[in-house]
């Protein structure tokens, strides 16, 4: 079995482990700070919403030698808006700006066309209206609010209500931090942005069920037992999934690494961007979260009720007999190590004065207690038997 098999072995049957819920307070801490930051990202900058969503026009021209800073200066001169150019695999332009109508998207085009020294009728224009866009945006801000109605009623159902909102907190932890990465960073949100975020939303709650199963599982009969609390239970849940957990994260981060990094940074594959940042970001909340806020979070609200407070006492109660049972047993080890090597004190020694070894029992100095078989008939006559 290879090193890291054999510590998750271990980590399983809980030989060792790191205790995750006794530092709860830490992790609500770092995730309490992340999630405003978050928010103040989205209040100071805000999001960069695409044309998708805010309508506007996309133009795609042939293959040109102008360069994107050339494109980008020329469209946003004519349009008076922000222009999002990048360049394609065959040498062309795509060109994206955002809020503008018909009769501006006419202008663009022709200045494109003048800027790039190319037909006018060559220079593809797709307009997409602010009202489709509207559109777009409420049926993504549905489709979200039913996936988080619908997980609540299935954990409820499945597990119970305080998992159910301790994965409720977990998921809106993950949406937060994904949206306001995306504020600070200043991407793209489009449609495969909202594709990520579903994405990442139910390999979040997967994890999340996955650790729930097993702390289910380990925790039947907890209160007919006095040998752990529900928090050390739901600890020990942790820790027999955390290997998996990390395994899995890990394969599932790479691909997206490389979609992120070297597809969309070292390529400019600017398109992949905005899937490949939601997945890279909520990938690693979703498997943050699963491990440091929806367990712990579960063990506050068990921990809460009385079956689990009176259990909490008995283990207390049941340890501290244990330990003064202990400390008696140390003490009587002491005491019965003190006895034997009092008693070996008091053995023959030797007296340098008599020139030899001399008893160590009480008497005349000198004098040699005779055993008790040699005083036996002293007293009597030496004559014949007593009558």
């Amino acid at each position: 079995m290879s090193r890291l098999g054999n510590i998750g072995a271990r980590l399983y049957r809980g030989e060792i482990g790191y205790d995750f819920i006794a530092h709860r307070k830490l992790w609500y801490s770092i995730s309490i700070l992340i999630t405003i930051t978050a928010f103040v990202g989205l209040v100071v900058r805000g999001l960069n919403m695409g044309i998708e969503f805010e309508g506007g026009a996309v133009f795609t021209t042939p293959k040109t030698t102008s360069s994107v800073e050339q494109t980008t200066e020329s469209a946003e001169k004519v349009s008076g808006h922000t222009a999002i150019v990048q360049e394609l695999g065959d040498g062309g332009m795509r060109v994206q700006v955002a809020g503008v109508d018909t009769k501006t998207s006419d202008k663009v085009k022709d200045a494109l066309a003048d800027e790039l020294h190319v037909d006018t009728e060559k220079i593809d224009a797709q307009l997409v209206g602010p009202s489709w866009g509207e559109q777009i945006a409420n049926k993504a801000w549905q489709g979200l609010g039913i996936f988080m109605v619908l997980v609540v009623i299935y954990l409820a159902i499945a597990f119970e209500w305080r998992m159910a909102v301790s994965a409720f907190v977990a998921l809106f932890h993950d949406i937060t931090i994904t949206v306001g990465v995306y504020s600070l960073v200043g991407f793209e949100v489009t449609p495969g942005t909202v594709i990520g975020l579903l994405t990442i939303l139910g390999y979040s709650l997967y994890d999340t069920v996955v650790v729930f199963d097993g702390l289910r599982e380990q925790s039947k009969g907890v209160t007919k037992q006095t040998k752990f609390t529900y928090s050390e239970i739901a600890n020990r849940s942790i820790n027999g999934t955390l290997v998996r957990s990390i395994n899995t994260t890990v394969v599932a981060l790479l691909p997206v690494a490389g979609l992120l990094f070297i597809g969309g940074g070292m390529l400019g594959g600017g398109m992949l961007n905005d899937i490949a940042l939601s997945l890279f970001v909520g990938l690693a909340a979703g498997a943050y979260s699963s491990i440091f806020i929806a367990t712990p979070l579960v063990a506050d609200l068990k921990e809460r009720e009385p079956q689990m407070k009176a259990l909490a006492k008995r283990v207390r109660a049941k340890r501290l007999k244990a330990e003064e049972r202990e400390s008696h047993e140390q003490a009587g080890n002491a005491e019965g190590a003190d006895d034997a090597a009092g008693s070996e004190d008091d053995g023959p020694q030797d007296d340098p004065e008599a020139g030899g070894r001399q008893p160590a029992a009480t008497g005349a100095p000198g004098q040699r207690r005779q055993p008790s078989s040699r005083n036996r008939g002293k007293g009597r006559s030496s004559g014949g038997r007593k009558r």
